[in-house]
């Protein structure tokens, strides 16, 4: 199937069947969850299944979410959906939210849903973006800290290779205070500069685009990611919407059932969560149902290698 040039949100909405079946998608996921018996070795707040920091072992829940375009909004008056997003993500047990001063006011949108959260175990992840110099960098990070309301972030990223050397060096010396506890680099484009620095030792964490039709990383970087221990957080997993434009008109696969998933946007992500280097998919949303549909995903076993290719077989025809 040829992507469609019309892959806006309303498609996912009519893929979904409204909001109702979504509710009730969550609901059966949320039961099946209850009735596993792996359960407790698999999940975190009764929610979705965790995956493993290679560096350190820790466990993170293995869908997160993202803030761009989504969480620009006044942070002094955010619309009730965004913070019924923000709580059912909480719900469902997430806690890896990624942001960038890049967002405009998400960082600080972040800050004000979660302070209703009472949630203290969130991983929270933002990014460097200035070509100012090394306290310009300093200065913006800091002020990424009071924005979203935390005095030490889990992940600091580059954002898009920017200023790299100067961030980079900066970035080591906050891990090493503590300041920082994980460093990374974000990328969209130069593959080739990312698989050297997952190779050099330098990063814990990548943050680069992959899906089901967008495959790239799969030859050299993900492999070196395995290799180096390093982390993987995806963005647009869902090529910016495209997917479900693709995929309009069409009922789920019937092999989808194998792994617990009942919605494309589920198929998709487990499509991601199948990959051997484990990444974590952090799609951004503005509505409810569609976090409750993304989170479902970690519900179940991810795609295995025949489903992937299955998979990726029906995308291309």
């Amino acid at each position: 199937m040829k992507n469609s040039p019309h892959h806006s949100l309303v498609t996912r909405r009519r893929l979904l069947g409204g909001a109702a079946a979504v509710a009730a998608t969550a609901g059966l996921s949320r039961r099946a969850l209850a009735q596993d018996p792996d359960a407790t070795e698999t999940v975190t707040r009764g929610a979705i299944r965790r995956v493993r920091i290679p560096r350190t072992g820790e466990l993170v829940p293995c869908i997160g979410v993202g803030t761009s375009r989504t969480f620009d909004v006044d942070p002094a008056a955010p619309p009730a959906a965004l913070v019924d997003v923000m709580d059912r993500f909480a719900q469902w047990g997430g806690s890896v939210i990624d942001s960038s001063p890049m967002y405009g006011r998400s960082e600080a949108v972040v800050g004000a849903l979660l302070d209703g959260i009472g949630r203290e175990d969130m991983f929270f992840a933002t990014k460097v973006w200035t070509r100012d110099g090394k306290q310009a960098g300093i200065d913006q990070m800091t002020t990424s800290e009071e924005l979203m309301g935390t005095p030490r972030f889990d992940l600091m990223q580059v954002h898009n290779l920017v200023g790299l050397d100067v961030h980079m060096e900066t970035l080591a010396d906050w891990k090493a205070e503590g300041r920082i506890r994980y460093l990374g680099i974000t990328e969209m484009r130069d593959m080739d500069k990312v698989e050297e620095l997952v190779a050099s030792g330098a990063v814990d964490f990548i943050q680069i685009p992959y899906n089901v039709v967008d495959r790239t990383v799969e030859a050299r970087v993900l492999p070196a990611c395995i290799e180096h221990d390093v982390a993987v957080l995806v963005m647009r997993p869902y090529q910016r919407g495209s997917l479900f434009g693709a995929v309009s008109g069409q009922e789920l696969p019937g092999w989808a059932a194998d792994f617990g998933a009942q919605s494309w946007g589920q198929l998709f992500l487990k499509f991601i969560l199948g990959h051997p280097c484990r990444p974590i998919p952090i799609p951004a949303t503005s509505k409810p149902h569609h976090m409750d549909d993304n989170m479902a995903a970690g519900i179940g076993p991810a795609l295995d290698e025949g489903a992937r290719e299955k998979l990726a077989k029906l995308l291309a025809e």
